[in-house]
């Protein structure tokens, strides 16, 4: 063979055999990855060949399969109540793909989860066709269908959240207004019509408000402010009057803030007055005495700042709650009164309200209780895990009596509940700087116990956005406690 022969034979080796590498490569190294890629049609055809395991909540499924005419698609999910429980199932389409538990565990529902390797095996050799798992939830179903029911009364935007202040589960997740998965489930050209109205629809029905969007808390967060006090010393005997004077003069500012309440009763209050009666003055004055750094360091213990539903909730991460870095003294005070630059996440305040009522140890969230095999086999339980102690079991037993108080005789009294420990706070929050002239966002956060030791915290959020009501009668005691109470008598048997 001559020379330029010989050279053409070893470069097509070559070639030859970096095809065959890059072929096992692919074949070994990148086949996951590729077998799961979105834009591979065949997992769309093999993720909906068969039926699709359920997502189980009180022993119950609310979702199923429905067999199509298509050759291709031969299952579209189907769901019961969808709309009340989409912010926690989410989606499972076609055309548009899956979302939060759907997404999240989609290879258990599916049925391609490595797990299944062997029962596959078997299913294959005795002719029967492939099964999913299921995700079995922590959501109370009457606490679901109280806050879903609370809001869609009022016609609110908005959003419910209820936790077992004790293990961390979550028993209610809400947002309104709502979408049911059903109409988009296929792949109809009508069926893509209605995803792309829903994510035109200024009302934002894709959205879920528990977890993916953030707005200022309000007075809510007074309850953190007020442990962040005693936390640091700020304040050590809750009926002891302070020094705030009403209204109160913003630090390096001309600007003086009011209470509702009136200067009478909130002028040199004790912070547990100023808690019955939502006194700004107070609050504002702590946090502008502890300073940022002793604030957001309290907010941080709570979950402020962080992403802590990274590992647990997977797809169901939340925004980050935010306390700002970098406030002046101005700023450091109105975060005390919730206000300023401060946001929070529906999630994160029901958090608070549950690691206070929890004498401050903060557990996890977390939706799911365990994962099934097709044969109801356990393939993953959660059990529950502490985040931190927020603040010392007596800075929040001091927080508790104060919540206690303020339901009793103040703000929150239309959360009461006859044989339950009930504990809450109101809140009405601003937009932002400059934008008075746009109606408030109404909070309420409880907590409500029984002597048995069951006990549940619940996080009210409501945007009165188009809602036909003045904006006097906008506060989280009037619109969120109702709703509020609802949710604590499902779970506690009221």
């Amino acid at each position: 063979m001559n020379r330029p022969l010989r050279h053409i034979a070893i470069f097509c080796g070559l070639l030859m055999l970096a095809l065959l590498l890059r072929a096992n490569w692919l074949q070994q190294v990148d086949r996951v990855e590729l077998s799961q890629h979105e834009r591979n049609v065949r997992v769309r055809f093999e993720r909906f060949a068969s039926p699709r395991g359920d997502i189980i909540v009180g022993g119950k499924a609310i979702t199923g399969s429905k067999e199509t005419d298509s050759r291709d698609y031969t299952f579209r999910r189907t769901w019961k109540d969808g709309p009340m429980y989409a912010p926690v199932t989410g989606y499972a389409s076609q055309a548009q793909g899956t979302s939060l538990l759907e997404r999240t565990y989609d290879s258990v529902l599916s049925g391609q989860d490595d797990r299944f390797a062997f029962r596959h095996a078997k299913d294959v050799l005795t002719g029967q066709p492939r099964r999913g798992g299921s995700v079995v939830t922590t959501i109370d179903a009457k606490a679901q269908k109280a806050g879903y029911k609370g809001l869609t009364d009022l016609g609110a935007r908005g959003s419910v959240v209820a936790l077992d202040p004790r293990t961390g589960r979550v028993l209610a997740l809400v947002s309104t207004p709502s979408y049911d998965p059903e109409v988009f489930a296929g792949i109809s050209f009508k069926e893509s019509d209605r995803f792309k109205a829903l994510l035109e629809d200024k009302n934002k029905p894709l959205a879920n408000r528990a977890l993916r969007e953030t707005f200022p808390p309000g007075s809510t967060f007074k309850i953190l402010t007020a442990a962040a006090a005693l936390e640091h010393g700020v304040i050590t005997d809750v009926d002891a009057p302070t020094k705030a004077v009403s209204p109160y003069p913003l630090p390096l500012s001309t600007n003086k803030v009011g209470s509702e309440a009136g200067d009478a009763v909130c002028g040199k209050a004790s912070l547990k007055t100023a808690m019955q009666y939502s006194c700004n003055n107070v609050f504002l004055d702590v946090a502008a005495e502890m300073g940022e750094d002793k604030m957001r360091e309290t907010a941080e213990k709570f979950g402020f700042n962080k992403d802590v539903y990274a590992e647990e909730f997977g797809d169901m991460l939340a925004t980050k709650s935010l306390y700002p870095e970098k406030l002046d003294k101005p700023g450091t005070a109105l975060t005390g009164m919730g206000q300023g630059s401060l946001t929070s996440t529906p999630m994160q305040m029901a958090m608070v309200t549950a690691a206070l009522a929890n004498d401050g140890k903060l557990m996890q969230p977390h939706i799911v209780d365990q994962l099934r095999g097709p044969d109801l086999s356990t393939l993953e339980k959660n059990e529950p895990a502490e985040m931190s102690q927020a603040v010392s079991p007596e800075t929040a037993k001091k927080i508790q009596e104060m919540m206690e108080h303020t339901a009793k005789e103040g703000s929150a009294q239309r959360a009461q509940i006859n044989g339950v420990t009930v504990g809450g706070k109101t809140g009405t929050a601003q937009r932002g700087v400059n934008v008075r002239d746009q109606v408030p966002y109404g909070w309420f956060v409880s907590y409500g116990k029984k002597d048995d030791g069951r006990s549940v915290a619940v996080a009210v959020f409501i945007d009165p956005t188009d809602m036909d009501i003045s904006r006097s009668d906008i506060s989280g005691g009037r619109l969120g406690a109702p709703i509020a109470k609802k949710v604590m008598e499902a779970v506690l048997g009221e």
